[in-house]
């Protein structure tokens, strides 16, 4: 999927900062939320920038929000 080529960039500043355990244990824990938070980048988009609406499309994706966890826990690979 497009969002895909943002990862290693999401997954570098999640690692500097030490939340990518924490992120990837979000994604699996909040899944039935992911359409709301979905909802909310694409309403701010204007105000956050063109990252809000690659990760809006991340979360809209049941599969692809999984994944990205999974490659956070370093369990697959790009």
């Amino acid at each position: 999927m497009q969002t895909r080529r943002n990862w290693p960039r999401w997954a570098k500043q999640l690692r500097r900062h030490r939340l990518d355990a924490l992120v990837a244990a979000l994604l699996d824990a909040t899944a039935p939320l992911h359409i709301l938070g979905a909802q909310v980048l694409y309403f701010g988009r204007p105000f956050l920038g063109p990252q809000a609406e690659a990760l809006a499309r991340l979360l809209e994706s049941e599969d692809e929000a999984h994944a990205f966890a999974s490659y956070l826990n370093g369990e697959i690979s790009r």
